[in-house]
Formats: C-alpha cells, sequence, structure tokens
C-alpha cells in the first residue's frame, strides 16, 4: 500500500478534522491529571482521592462513549461530534465561571470531561468509513494518534496553572476546542457509505458476537493501561522522585508522546502482519516494563525509559486492536467502537484508581503496577487460545 494510493481512497480533510478534533478533545478529557498536584494540595486530597479524581474522567468517557458510539450510527458522525464538542465547551466554561471548591465537585467536572473523551467514538468511526478494508489499520491509527492530545495537557497545563491558576487553565482549555469545532465544521464531511438505521436491541446484537468481548477485553489492557498511566504518571512522578508539578509533565509527556505517536504505526504493522502478532508482542513488552517499574528503580531516568518502553507497547497496542475491529464490525463500527472504547476506559478507570489505593494503603505503587502486569499476561494467554481456535478476524499478512 502506497501513501499515494491511501490519499486517493478517502478524504484527507476528514482524516486530519478527525484526528484534530480527537487530539484536543483528548487533551481535555485528561487535563486533571497534570493539575492534580496542584488541586490535591489546595483542595487537601489524599493519594486515594487523588486517584479517584484522575480517574472520573476515564470512567465517564467509557460509558458516554457507548452511548456516543450509538448516537454515531444513529445521525451520523459529523454530527455526533458537533453535539459533543458544544457540551464540553459549555461545561469548561460554567466550571472555570462557578469554579471547582471540594472534592465533590471535581468529581462533577470530570463528568464533564468524560464527555471530551467520548469523542473517540465520533472521530475513528468518521475516518473509518471512508477508507476500505486493506487501509483500516493506517486511518483508524491516524485518526486515533489524537491521543497525543495527552502531551499538551501533560506539558502545558502545569505551567499555565503555576502562573494563571489551575482553575484558569480549566477555562483555557475551552479555546482550543472551539478552534477544533470550526475546523470540524468546515472540513468534516461523512462518508459516502453509511449503514442503514437499525432499531435500538439491533445495535447491542454485536454483544452476542464472541470477538466483540475478546476484542473489548483486549482493549481494556492497551488503551486501559496507556490512558491509565498517562492520568497517574504526574502525581507518580511527584510522591516516588520528588519532581515539580512543572518537571513531572515534562517526564509524563515523553512517556505519553511515545505512546500515541506509534498508534498509527501499531495500525499499519498489524496491517502488514496480522493484527494478533502484532499484539502478542505488545502484551509480552508491556508486562516486562511495568514489572520493572513496580520495582522502584533509584534513578528517574530507568523510570522514564521504562515506561516509555511500556508506552510504546501499549500505544501500538490500540492501533492494532483497532486494525482487526473493522474486519469483523465494518457495519456496526461505530457501537463497536463505543464499546471498545468504553472497555479502554474502564481498564484506564481500574490502573489510574487503584494506583492511587496502592500508594494510599501501602505506601507503594508497586502491587497496582503488578497486578496490571499480570493483566497483560493474561489479555496474552487469552489472545493466543483465541488465534489457535481460530476465534479472531485476521485480516492480512503472514497470519492470512
Amino acid at each position: 500500500m502506497s501513501l499515494k494510493s491511501f490519499m486517493k481512497a478517502g478524504d484527507p480533510p476528514t482524516l486530519f478534522s478527525a484526528f484534530l478534533y480527537f487530539d484536543l478533545s483528548f487533551m481535555t478529557w485528561v487535563l486533571l491529571a497534570p493539575l492534580a498536584v496542584l488541586i490535591g494540595k489546595d483542595l487537601h486530597l489524599d493519594p486515594a482521592h487523588k486517584g479517584l479524581m484522575v480517574a472520573t474522567p476515564v470512567l465517564a468517557g467509557a460509558f458516554l462513549r457507548v452511548v456516543v458510539g450509538v448516537l454515531v450510527d444513529y445521525v451520523k458522525p459529523r454530527t455526533a461530534g458537533l453535539i459533543c464538542q458544544v457540551i464540553v465547551i459549555a461545561g469548561l466554561i460554567a466550571a472555570w465561571f462557578l469554579g471547582v471548591h471540594n472534592f465533590g465537585e471535581t468529581l462533577l467536572l470530570g463528568c464533564v470531561l468524560g464527555m471530551a473523551g467520548a469523542s473517540f467514538a465520533v472521530a475513528l468511526p468518521l475516518a473509518s468509513r471512508w477508507y476500505p478494508p486493506e487501509q483500516q489499520g493506517l486511518a483508524l491509527g491516524i485518526a486515533g494518534a489524537g491521543n497525543s492530545g495527552t502531551v499538551l495537557a501533560s506539558l502545558f497545563a502545569p505551567a499555565l496553572a503555576v502562573k494563571f491558576g489551575w482553575i484558569n487553565v480549566i477555562g483555557m482549555a475551552a479555546l482550543p476546542l472551539s478552534v477544533a469545532l470550526l475546523v470540524f465544521i468546515f472540513l468534516a464531511k461523512d462518508g459516502p457509505v453509511q449503514p442503514a438505521p437499525k432499531t435500538w436491541s439491533q445495535y447491542f446484537n454485536v454483544v452476542r458476537v464472541p470477538q466483540a468481548w475478546l476484542y473489548m477485553g483486549l482493549y481494556s489492557v492497551t488503551f486501559g493501561g496507556f490512558v491509565g498511566l498517562t492520568s497517574s504518571l504526574p502525581t507518580f512522578f511527584h510522591a516516588e522522585y520528588g519532581l515539580s508539578p512543572v518537571i513531572a509533565g515534562f517526564a509524563t509527556s515523553a512517556c505519553v508522546f511515545a505512546g500515541s505517536m506509534v498508534r498509527p504505526v501499531g495500525g499499519a504493522v498489524a496491517d502488514r502482519f496480522g493484527g494478533v502478532k502484532t499484539l502478542s508482542m505488545v502484551f509480552m513488552v508491556a508486562a516486562a516494563a511495568l514489572a520493572l517499574v513496580s520495582l522502584a528503580p533509584g534513578a528517574v531516568a530507568i523510570a522514564v525509559t521504562l515506561l516509555i518502553a511500556g508506552m510504546l507497547a501499549l500505544g501500538m497496542g490500540n492501533g492494532a486492536v483497532f486494525q482487526l475491529v473493522p474486519q469483523r464490525f465494518g457495519d456496526e463500527m461505530g457501537v463497536m467502537t463505543g464499546l471498545v472504547g468504553m472497555t479502554g476506559g474502564v481498564g484506564g478507570f481500574y490502573l489510574a484508581s487503584s494506583l492511587g489505593f496502592s500508594k494510599q494503603l501501602t505506601g507503594s505503587y508497586q502491587a497496582g503496577l503488578l497486578i496490571f502486569a499480570a493483566l497483560a499476561l493474561i489479555a496474552l494467554a487469552v489472545l493466543t487460545l483465541a488465534s489457535r481456535r481460530r476465534d479472531v478476524s485476521i485480516a492480512v499478512g503472514a497470519e492470512a
């Protein structure tokens, strides 16, 4: 597959608008994570509360992805994206104007930010419906690379919060989202082929298919690990290595940048060699990296290096899972994106909250990291078994 044929096959302006919409929405979704140290200090939150605070947008986004996924199939991706973006912008402005004064209000804000996380269920179907099956991995990898928005949050939010106050950063986030909204309005177009309307019950017939649960489980580990670490690393680096919020943000950015940028690579590698082989390597590397980080290496450089390796694996895994999904569920891409995205968010909520509770109860993040490493190995075992039983839809490459 050449770049020229890829550019001719779909609609580059739509693909770009899907990426930008997802990128800035993702930035907003995880905004509480790089602000957690400062918010926790002002509101007197303990590690468990901070863990729940940064995990709440992840969980809210997980369940909202199902709702938005159904909405996408019902009103088409472009309209669904416009609705979601307006809701998020209005919520950010309201939170900035009214203020956030206690732990309960941070959770309410987290629920609003969850709608930004639901953008995943818009961006991927919007891109997917423009491209043929053999180009799905790359197309969805490019659209899904919008999770690089977490880098923007980690890089700029802490420094802006130190200078202007974290509540003002919440309000500032509405500005780039408004730009993305305008781009979406003028560039995004729904694909030429759209699934026929279905009844509400038909949308959820996919849960009767074993492959749906398999893909949901795999993504709960790959994306769950990615977003869970993204939400937890600023606090982790501050607590374990004494880094300031700004420097912790820089360290987090290095890890997150690695994981987000390789998502298209994961999709392209899966297009070439197959999703099963790609994911098998992903789970082995991720499990090893998280297990080694749990041993609390003394030098922060070693911890960052290990976490970059883990995030690289998880980022490629995100692209590889969504190379498999359209092969089996092309006509249900909206609801499958919602369901698979939901379980990814649930995995992220589990990791972020469990790391907070692990620190609160044991004084260390080790237990939370080791349990998630074990989950990666379980995912590898399940994938291997399913592949041998031919339960996985294999599209191209050596596995065809």
